[in-house]
């Protein structure tokens, strides 16, 4: 009997090795291609069912992480916002209904046809004020690019969202000069354009026509160079606290608002609930959407510690809910947008365990994209439904963390990180994929 369990023992040593030996052949084959060779990679592969790592390869090492930071909010926004986000929070007195800012940046926004506090706005016949909290926000997080100000993907950030805080912008055919080339005009989809000023210019560098906001105010270059390929562009807008937001809302409703700076007890106020979390939460990993992210984190600053502040719940955090991280992390922002956040490999082994550990394989599964679905579109098409992963990239940095679940019906946990690499991105992403689509396949 002693014999047959020291040979099982034995033969599940010599499986371990081998699975260990075969990733080791994959890794170096991996680390041998020359773009990857230019960089430095981090790789940690983990087996939640067993509580084992099955490879580690400079995982304690810390690295610039890009959107996969969104992992880290995907599970503060799971544990403190609840099922449904909260759109505001009001108090409906005898003549005037008050409404306190929640910083839901699904409020007016495209995505969501249902807009339940803009009904009840538009519903009530009294006095509607707007309270200003004195909580500041940065509209940018730290070490975000200057030059991002003019792109959608950076969207100003603060207590009381409209419109993903973007101008809608299209591009009208105004008059024919002469054969394949047009003049434009601008409309304005989602305000009225009389509020932004929009200053003409000559812009050589482009042969498109260009939008660029100027830092600080809520004036846009724009080049006129008789052609544009996107005839819907989004531009940030200057929020000014929540002023901008409350004078495109009394546009919107058609009747004057107050917007006060006044002392508020939370305990009078009811919440109004907007979209489902997990719905919105969908659409943030499928799209990386760094503005529902960066509110994400805002809205459970306010649920967890009682004021909207990124800096104070990241150390909180870490400080009592994820003490116990491997490696200690840079954290500074809820999208990855800047290069000041370092993580390891570890660190997001460590999150997606808690991920699954505490809201099941069911529901990530849901949330996150898989293989042709979201931002890995065109990449994983034939293991999809056998991996569900968030990408991160920025110039210079590709990153991807997530779940795979082999052939041999194991369920890993995995994130492979790749910073200050010299080549294409596209061949990056490919040599990741024949990678993991190996493990996939072998174990």
């Amino acid at each position: 009997m002693k014999k047959k369990y020291f040979l099982i023992v034995l033969f599940l040593v010599g499986m371990a090795s081998c699975v260990i030996a075969q990733i080791e052949t994959n890794t170096d084959g991996l680390l041998n291609n020359p773009i990857i060779k230019t960089g430095h990679l981090g790789i940690s592969i983990y087996e939640p069912a067993t509580e084992k790592y099955w490879y580690n390869y400079n995982a304690e090492k810390l690295f610039i992480p890009a959107s996969n930071t969104k992992l880290f909010t995907l599970y503060v926004g799971m544990k403190f916002l609840g099922e449904q986000l909260t759109g505001i929070f009001y108090n409906d007195t005898r003549d005037t209904f008050f409404v306190l800012p929640s910083g839901d940046p699904t409020f007016l926004h495209e995505d969501f046809s249902n807009q339940p506090v803009f009904e009840l706005l538009k519903k009530t016949k009294k006095q509607i004020v707007i309270i200003n909290q004195d909580q500041p926000i940065h509209p940018y997080g730290k070490g975000w690019t200057w030059d991002d100000q003019s792109e959608a993907y950076a969207a100003q950030r603060n207590t009381f969202p409209i419109y993903g805080n973007l101008l809608q912008l299209k591009w009208i055919k105004k008059n024919k000069i002469q054969q394949d080339s047009f003049a434009y005009d601008l409309n304005l989809l989602n305000g009225d354009i009389t509020d932004f000023e929009f200053l003409k210019k000559t812009n050589t560098e482009s042969v498109d026509n260009v939008i660029i906001k100027i830092p600080g105010k809520n004036k846009f270059e724009v080049s006129l160079n008789g052609m544009s390929n996107q005839l819907i562009q989004e531009v940030p807008f200057e929020t000014n606290g929540i002023e901008t937001a409350t004078h495109l809302l009394q546009q919107k409703l058609g009747k004057s608002l107050i917007l006060k700076s006044v002392k508020i007890k939370k305990e009078a106020f009811k919440s109004l609930y907007s979209q489902k979390t997990d719905t919105f939460f969908k659409i943030m990993m499928h799209r990386s959407d760094n503005f529902y992210a960066e509110q994400t984190l805002l809205m459970a600053s306010e649920k967890y510690i009682g004021l909207m502040s990124e800096t104070d719940i990241i150390d909180t955090l870490l400080k009592s809910t994820l003490k116990d991280i491997p490696q200690q992390p840079r954290w500074v922002d809820g999208s990855g947008l800047s290069r000041y956040n370092l993580f390891s490999p570890q660190d997001f082994i460590y999150i997606l365990n808690k991920l699954q550990k505490d809201y099941g394989y069911e529901k990530l599964e849901y949330i996150l994209p898989t293989g042709g679905k979201g931002t890995l579109a065109n990449y994983y098409k034939s293991d999809s439904g056998f991996i569900f992963a968030k990408t991160g990239s920025m110039s210079n940095n590709i990153t991807l963390c997530g779940i795979i679940k082999t052939r041999k019906n194991k369920t890993l946990l995995f994130s492979i990180m790749l910073n200050n690499y010299i080549g294409s991105g596209k061949l990056v992403r490919k040599q990741f994929e024949n990678y993991l689509h190996e493990i996939i396949q072998q174990n």
